[in-house]
């Protein structure tokens, strides 16, 4: 048995999680939680590096002992160091406003159908390139000599080292899913100097040791090994997705919803692209062909503005609201900013001639069949574009907790849907350590012990999925 630390950084609350891995024996325990709060300043939104990192190092210290350390973290967001490797102020959040505008900008320069042919990468106004484009006047890009993504920038804290684990790299739409290296030509068209990254890393390669200062700090015994995982964390939750075979889909459920499939190459189709599809990579080898739906942050952001109602009774409430009464599109990037989201969800339902949901477990009732209907959207597209049919969804993520939704889904879509493990990124994370050192074999083993021992809850589709293509089509018509 070995102990792993995972290090799984979402974008309302950070953990750090420590894996027992073993023959036939994967457990896994909370060491310490803490809240990721964005914060707004005169310059816009920002995150609050200092106190995630500082969570880590609560975190590592309450582990115990460990063998390694993984980090995982949302996508596209970087931190600027100086020629002295310091930060050049708190890192922009990816909901910030300075990306509106800049993709037609970018696309005047490199057509978006040239864009997605070199990079395969979804249309989303807060990819890394964008973040760059806008930021390329600023002071802080003209002094800096290195951008590292979340968890490279936290790695690099905690080692001295400086790398770009690949997993997240391709979520910058600056990586060619071909080849797994640098979109060379889109940079150079965008004058996007490549120079700031650091050189490419892998799941499972070496990513440092813990400083002697971070020792001190944690009571951790030297020395401890950082090993690179799949550090976005969508990539780390694929990884854990405990399917038995290649005939699934997924849906990692969370903040975000990511739908699709496991492939073994890209799908750069024109008709991919007008579908929103993203190709992001995976572990060995993989592609992440994928759509990004709004998720559970609609809810997230009605519960807060409700005063933070007690949540299964809503969700009971919810489930005795008729269904499909009013759906809204739960991709749109106008839910994307924080604030006021009962009001624009009654809005959207009002502009569609729909039904204006009115009461808290209306609205979420309209929440969820909308994010059941765009889960019911993204397989099912995602099958025909990449000719990849699939016998089950496996849901993953915190998702996984919520039984309406997961029932909503498997009706949605007409398949059964498998659900859990609720904490599949840190899972995945734990993994991809263990079988660098040697505890577990390949990704279908990983698969296999995850199943052996992860508490896994079926549903089964009930009814005709004929009103939900009505309500398909309500929504295409609107």
């Amino acid at each position: 048995m070995q102990s792993y630390a995972a290090v799984d950084l979402g974008a309302s609350s950070g953990r750090v999680m420590v894996g027992r891995v073993g023959p036939g024996t994967l457990e896994l325990t909370e060491a310490h939680r803490f809240p990721n709060r964005p914060v707004r300043i005169p310059e816009g939104l920002r995150w609050d590096i200092l106190s995630l990192y500082a969570g880590v190092i609560e975190g590592l210290r309450a582990a115990g002992r460990v063998d390694s350390v993984g980090i995982d973290s949302w996508a596209v967001d970087y931190g600027l160091l100086d020629a002295d490797g310091a930060l050049l102020g708190n890192p922009v959040h990816y909901r910030d406003a300075r990306t509106e505008g800049v993709a037609e900008k970018v696309w005047a320069t490199v057509p978006a159908e040239e864009l997605y042919a070199a990079t395969g990468l979804q249309y989303a106004p807060f990819n890394t390139l964008y973040q760059l484009t806008a930021a390329r006047s600023t002071v802080r890009l003209a002094q800096a000599e290195r951008l590292l993504l979340i968890p490279d920038l936290l790695t690099y804290w905690l080692t001295g080292e400086q790398g770009t684990e690949l997993t997240n790299a391709s979520t910058t739409q600056l990586i060619d899913p071909r080849t797994r290296d640098w979109a060379y030509g889109v940079a150079t068209r965008l004058d996007i100097d490549l120079s700031l990254f650091a050189p490419l890393r892998r799941p499972g390669d070496p990513a440092g040791v813990l400083r002697p200062e971070v020792l001190d700090e944690t009571g951790l015994r030297g020395p401890v090994p950082v090993t690179a995982v799949g550090s976005h964390d969508t990539a780390s939750a694929v990884a854990a997705v405990p399917a038995v075979d290649e005939r699934f889909a997924y849906i990692c459920t969370g903040t975000w919803s990511l739908a699709g499939l496991e492939l073994r190459a890209p799908v750069l189709t024109e008709e991919s692209r007008a579908a929103n599809f993203t190709n992001e990579l995976g572990l060995d080898g993989t592609v992440r062909y994928l759509r990004n739906i709004m998720g559970l942050w609609l809810l997230q952001e009605c519960v807060r503005e409700w005063g933070d109602p007690d949540l299964p009774e809503l969700l009971s409430a919810a489930a005795e609201v008729p269904a499909l009464r009013s759906v809204v599109d739960a991709g749109d990037t106008a839910f994307l900013a924080p604030g006021r989201m009962p009001a624009r969800i009654a809005e959207a339902c009002r502009a569609s001639g729909q039904p204006v949901p009115d009461s808290p477990a209306e609205v979420t009732r309209c929440i969820l069949d909308s994010l059941a209907l765009a889960h019911r959207r993204a397989v099912s597209e995602a099958q025909r574009l990449a000719d990849h049919p699939v016998d089950v969804v496996h849901i993953v993520g915190g998702g996984t907790r919520n039984a309406l939704l997961c029932q909503l889904t498997a009706d949605a879509c007409g398949l059964p849907v498998v659900a859990g493990p609720t904490e599949a990124a840190a899972l995945g994370n734990v993994l991809v350590q263990a079988r660098a050192h040697g505890l577990v074999g390949d990704r279908a083993e990983m698969r296999r012990l995850l199943a052996a021992t992860q508490p896994l809850t079926r549903y089964e589709p009930r009814g005709d999925t004929a009103l939900w293509r009505a309500a398909e089509s309500r929504l295409a018509a609107s």
